[in-house]
């Protein structure tokens, strides 16, 4: 294991059924971790040891199933591995931090898709990646001093929560037009997240 491996999922954001979950744990189980589980009526928590270290990966009930929220520190590559390529497996949300010789790379990903980029170095920036529109440096710097950007993002992803419920509904009750709507309507939101989210 690299002993300087270090990367933080924050704002994390991915769906699942219970088989789902399990499928999971069988499949952390044969990767050679130790673990343990438990719930309620409200949550399914999975424990998973890595060294000395206990990852505790939050599993919400919804209407329809599991939502995996918080943020989370990985330190072991191997972890890190498995929750990206569930990230991208589940086309979930996420903004993952890397931290890597004095420098932090940012990626923004929605949809499990990476959608912007930036290295951090000291007190400097740069874009390295960027999917659709920009937004100018004065834009930018007045969301990030204001709270206005914030409660911005927070309406805007209870409005990409509720499509992909009706998206879900939608596709469940076999109505084309109306998860076509959905899927127009999850494509507008995501361009407006995308000149939100770092």
């Amino acid at each position: 294991m690299n002993k300087s491996y270090e990367v933080e999922y924050c704002n994390l954001e991915l769906r699942f059924n219970r088989r789902h979950i399990q499928d999971l744990i069988k499949d952390l189980i044969q990767e050679g971790y130790s673990l343990y589980w438990s719930e309620n009526e409200s949550i399914f928590i999975v424990s998973v040891r890595t060294g000395r270290k206990l990852v505790k990966l939050r599993f919400n009930r919804t209407k329809n199933g599991y939502k995996m929220v918080g943020d989370y520190m990985i330190r072991d590559a191997k972890l890190g591995e498995w929750m990206e390529k569930l990230i991208e497996d589940t086309r979930g949300h996420a903004v993952v931090k890397r931290f890597k010789d004095r420098q932090i790379l940012v990626e923004s990903i929605l949809f499990g898709e990476v959608i912007r980029l930036v290295e951090i170095s000291g007190y400097q920036q740069r874009v390295l990646y960027q999917k659709g529109p920009f937004m100018t440096e004065q834009e930018i710097s007045k969301l990030y001093f204001s709270n206005e950007g914030e409660i911005r993002l927070q309406l805007l992803r209870l409005e990409v929560d509720d499509e992909l419920e009706c998206l879900y509904d939608a596709l469940q009750n076999g109505d084309a037009e109306k998860a076509e709507l959905c899927r127009k309507k999850l494509s507008d939101l995501s361009k407006q997240l995308l000149m939100l989210e770092w």
